[in-house]
């Protein structure tokens, strides 16, 4: 069975690629489709988003697959961000929005380690979140979330990952989520833990394995 991320990101597809291939799921995202589509997203919680863009993301697939040889799908849709403590909750659910479209994380980051510059390190609270909805065949909807704590590093440290990684410190680690390798990422990331459970969920509802 094919399951399809409703993503443009590439670098999302790329990390979710090999717990779908050891769960027996081929996991395709837009592009591989020839498809591209932002779906809106004005949701108050991560899990309003995922499940908007799995929604309007599914009925674009519905309309695309009208004329094509593709059935039996499952779309899958995930809004993760970053929650600082100190920050009051932000960037929250606005994480990709932050300070506008078109800012690049570069310039994202340094913004948060200078707003941090002052805050202690007990205070440097922060944690990634991620929410993941499903849209069955059959229109069933699934959801899963998943969080992961950590701190706001001093600097940016790491070139792996993407986004908000290289900010955010695990303690336990001495390292940003920039300086995790792919595998270790998964292990222990908001998005791998998330998706994780949306597998052994999918496994339940539609045993493909059987």
């Amino acid at each position: 069975m094919i399951c399809i991320l409703a993503t443009n990101n590439p670098n999302k597809a790329r990390e979710l690629r090999a717990l779908f291939a050891l769960s027996g799921l081929e996991l395709k995202c837009l592009e591989d489709l020839g498809l591209s589509y932002t779906p809106w997203e004005d949701g108050l919680t991560f899990e309003e988003n995922a499940m908007q863009k799995a929604v309007e993301t599914a009925n674009y697939i519905r309309r695309y697959t009208l004329q094509s040889e593709l059935s039996d799908y499952i779309v899958l849709a995930d809004d993760s961000g970053l929650v600082i403590d100190a920050l009051d909750g932000k960037p929250g659910v606005d994480s990709s929005l932050f300070l506008g479209v078109d800012t690049t994380y570069e310039v994202r980051n340094a913004y948060i380690i200078e707003q941090m510059k002052d805050v202690p390190e007990e205070k440097r609270t922060a944690r990634f979140v991620c929410a993941v909805a499903c849209i069955l065949p059959d229109g069933e909807r699934i959801s899963t979330s998943a969080t992961m704590e950590g701190r706001i590093a001093y600097t940016p440290t790491g070139v792996k990952g993407f986004g908000y990684d290289p900010v955010f410190l695990l303690p336990e680690e001495n390292r940003t989520m920039a300086q995790l390798t792919l595998e270790e990422k998964n292990a222990i990331s908001h998005r791998g833990k998330a998706m994780m459970h949306m597998l052994q969920t999918l496994e339940v509802a539609c045993p493909w394995k059987s």
